[in-house]
């Protein structure tokens, strides 16, 4: 596999599994890492939990794993523990998914990964914090999703709790790791120094949450209650045109006396000229300008409005993006070649003009890589491959 890309030439044991720590690396694998991911002998549970080829080789798990290399260890045999601490005397990252006690038990907790390679990289994708009381609990993204708020804020828009269409704890957790591991490796490229990393997924989602929602509680005393309230307002969702959806945001002061000089609504008054006024009665603006949506088409609306400069898309599907024209434009989509025929990824979404990453290959089949990445390794003593 060849590797390109502002990562190239680091070397990351992945021990994660489900999708926050493979997503994490994933985008290193991107980015030109050689990540070589270790799994047990029934290998990750994302491998079966959507469509695929193939047994093993699901949707979801060909997405997060792409590029990587797949070594199969049974870590609680004395042979794959001594493989595995070979594979980490010559790694710059280690990353895993494991609760602290778990991983404590098979012995690679830091103090023992450090001691095998002292420059290490180590981060840990927790749930929780091991600084709390939930230290140890199991979590999964809907778990994390109603513990950090978002049901509760789901309620106040539809009357119901619910959680967001996408596990966005796991892969916003995942883009958290991949920026704490990058920062440790930027200081470890200053200092020779290794250090431990940990993200855990609920401390990194009340983070995400607060950061609008934190709002009047900012304050000692508080000023208000959290909740940011243009966000949370029942009326803010797509409008209901005259044959269909749209999505715009009439914000600012120019958007909105643009919006009100072409449209002339008669509700339009003065209470409403300015920012500061308009978030005052949010969801009256809102539900105002649900009732004038409703008088003409998608297309007259988005006509309009993208002449003046103020943000407006249709609602689209899924699959929708994938006949996207800006994507395709921008290059977005990357075709990789597969046993199972072409794949059309996702590629990354962020672009280098010395060093682009881009897509080494596809997601491996279950220890497809064992004997060649553990054949390079020096035998560990007593070990029978």
């Amino acid at each position: 596999m060849e590797h390109t890309g502002p990562l190239s030439g680091v070397r990351v044991v992945d021990l994660t599994a489900m999708v926050m720590g493979p997503y994490c690396t994933q985008i290193m694998a991107d980015m030109g890492a050689d990540v070589i991911k270790v799994e047990p002998p029934g290998g990750d549970d994302t491998r079966y939990i959507s469509v695929g080829p193939e047994p093993g080789m699901s949707g979801v798990f060909v997405n997060v794993n792409r590029g990587k290399r797949s070594v199969v260890l049974d870590l609680r045999r004395p042979d794959g523990a001594a493989a595995l601490r070979a594979l980490i005397a010559d790694a710059d990252v280690f990353v895993h998914s494991m609760r602290g006690a778990a991983i404590a038990r098979l012995g690679f907790g830091y103090a023992e990964v450090a001691a095998l390679n002292p420059g290490i990289v180590y981060t840990n994708c927790y749930g929780y914090s091991r600084r709390g009381p939930d230290a140890d609990r199991p979590a999964y993204d809907d778990t994390v999703q109603a513990d950090c708020g978002i049901p509760a804020a789901q309620q106040m828009l539809t009357g119901t709790p619910g959680y967001v269409g996408s596990i966005v704890a796991d892969k916003i957790a995942g883009m958290t790791a991949v920026y704490a591991t990058t920062m440790a490796l930027f200081h470890r490229e200053r200092t020779g120094e290794g250090q431990e990393v940990e993200v855990a997924m609920f401390e990194t989602m009340a983070a995400f949450m607060l950061v609008e929602h934190a709002n009047g509680m900012l304050f000692d005393p508080p000023l208000g209650p959290a909740g940011y309230p243009r966000a949370l307002t029942p009326n803010r969702r797509p409008y209901r045109t005259a044959d269909g959806y749209l999505a715009a945001l009439v914000y600012n002061d120019k958007q909105w006396s643009a919006f009100v000089g072409a449209v002339q609504p008669a509700w339009a008054g003065p209470e409403l000229a300015t920012l500061a006024r308009r978030a005052a009665r949010i969801d009256e603006v809102y539900a105002r300008l649900s009732d004038t949506f409703a008088e003409r088409t998608t297309d007259e609306w988005l006509k309009l409005l993208r002449e003046l400069q103020i943000p407006a898309s249709p609602v689209r599907s899924l699959d929708d993006l994938f006949e996207n024209e800006q994507l395709a434009a921008s290059g977005f989509f990357q075709t990789v070649e597969s046993p199972h025929g072409p794949l059309r990824f996702p590629g990354p979404p962020t672009w280098f003009s010395r060093t682009p990453g881009r897509i080494a290959g596809p997601a491996p089949r279950l220890g497809a890589d064992t004997d060649e990445v553990l054949g390079r390794l020096p035998a560990p003593d007593g070990a029978d491959r």
